[in-house]
């Protein structure tokens, strides 16, 4: 199968579990106060990174081309989760509207981490 095609179905699969994730389990993401908020962007740095240093595995391409193929992993799930934090009301209406923005740094913060990784392991030799 086309490493690129592989890659996007990753992305679309990964969007749609993020999605069902703060659907089913979003008030434990949005806990008050300061460290509830720490922790869900190391937690999402950390996971980021690390699936950005693994995904070579995962997709079963070369280190040169993880980059690439976390480009194509990330692009349908930033722009699902841009949709979806624009119309944040409609998807989680048992959250607050007013943490779109909370929502929608952390999923760059995990996509720009996991770039990250990939821009890391690529590097490598």
């Amino acid at each position: 199968m086309n490493p690129a095609l592989k890659s996007l179905g990753l992305g679309f699969g990964l969007a749609a579990a993020i999605f069902a994730l703060f659907h089913f389990a979003g008030t434990w993401f949005f806990l008050d106060g300061r460290r509830p908020f720490q922790l869900n962007f190391t937690a999402g740095a950390a996971l980021g990174l690390v699936f950005g240093l693994l995904l070579d595995r995962v997709l079963r391409v070369s280190r040169k081309a993880a980059t690439q193929a976390m480009a194509f992993v990330a692009v349908p799930g930033m722009l699902i989760m841009a949709a979806i934090g624009s119309h944040f009301a409609v998807f989680f209406p048992r959250l607050d509207p007013a943490l779109d923005k909370v929502f929608g740094s952390l999923m760059l913060w995990f996509y720009g981490f996991a770039l990250a990784g990939a821009l890391w392991r690529a590097r490598g030799r």
